[in-house]
């Protein structure tokens, strides 16, 4: 069973900076993708960015230019840097992994922004 523990939420002032990280808790278990969703209050949750095995990104046009999705080289954790924090940015974060067909959800990590 492949669990994701997603750490780096926090309260931060609109402007700020935060970031994310999501571990695999399983080694030599590679994934497709992994990526992050949000869901923020009374909203729906919705896709945020991707990292495919290969490297390759994409991201929401709402955080585009402003936040940053990265992964170690083992491909076992990935990150987001958030930068240039608005209030609209605040929800909770979910990391999401795909391999052989199955997603894989962590329980999520909190981002508050102050305005």
């Amino acid at each position: 069973q492949v669990q994701l523990v997603e750490s780096g939420g926090g309260l931060v002032q609109a402007g700020g900076s935060l970031r994310l990280s999501c571990a695999a808790s399983r080694s030599g278990f590679t994934f497709s993708s992994m990526g992050w969703y949000r869901q923020g209050p009374g909203k729906s949750r919705e896709w945020v960015a991707t990292i495919t095995l290969n490297g390759n990104t994409g991201y929401a046009d709402s955080v585009k230019g402003r936040f940053t999705i990265s992964r170690d080289s083992a491909y076992t954790t990935v990150f987001l840097q958030m930068n240039s924090l608005e209030p609209d940015d605040t929800a909770l974060y979910y990391c999401n992994a795909f391999q052989g067909g199955l997603y894989y959800w962590g329980q999520g990590t909190q981002v508050t922004v102050s305005s």
